[in-house]
């Protein structure tokens, strides 16, 4: 990606709300919103965590501390990225703010993959994630129904997981509690 003009925020804020825009390495990259089986994974995963972890520490079976949020606009410097589900510590992040973007990284991002958006999702985002100190990465494949776990140690992603198929996983950062992934995908 070495775009002829670096775009904007200006240039982000005209695409249509059809479409998903983000700034990434200089360039404008507009997608369609998701399909079906994208967006049933999406908001699966975001019910289970938001009612495991998304509230102060606390119970064993919802252990908490956490700020989960779908779709949040990231800001670093002049990208612009809208990973589908990110997630902050609340001890890092102890108020989430009446906000329509976040500078601060988070420290667990998900990126649900399609045709269209793997190659930019697996290259480009996953190297600005690791360099804004995003501690933890979900690449996930809703048609192959695959997780990968991944976790950033001296600014490299390591492989922490892969997990396949719709039984019940422990992945970090969410390993307090085990996740059933069966609602996760698409019923036939």
């Amino acid at each position: 990606m070495s775009p002829a003009r670096k775009a904007t925020y200006a240039d982000l804020v005209k695409v249509p709300d059809t479409l998903v825009a983000e700034i990434v390495d200089g360039e404008l990259v507009a997608t369609p919103r998701p399909a079906t089986p994208h967006a049933r994974t999406g908001i699966a995963m975001a019910a289970a965590l938001f009612d495991r972890f998304d509230g102060p520490p606390g119970s064993p079976t919802a252990p908490g501390g956490w700020w989960i949020l779908y779709e949040p606009e990231l800001h670093f410097g002049d990208d612009v990225l809208v990973p589908d589900l990110a997630g902050w510590r609340r001890a890092r992040m102890p108020a989430l703010g009446n906000v329509t973007a976040f500078r601060q990284a988070p420290d667990w991002a998900c990126e649900i993959i399609s045709r269209r958006t793997a190659r930019i999702d697996r290259g480009h985002k996953m190297r600005i994630y690791a360099r804004e100190g995003v501690a933890h990465l979900w690449i996930v494949d809703p048609l192959a129904r695959t997780i990968e776990v991944y976790r950033v140690e001296d600014g490299h992603w390591i492989v922490a997981a892969t997990h396949a198929g719709d039984g019940p996983i422990r992945a970090e950062p969410f390993d307090a509690v085990e996740l059933d992934t069966a609602r996760w995908w698409q019923l036939d």
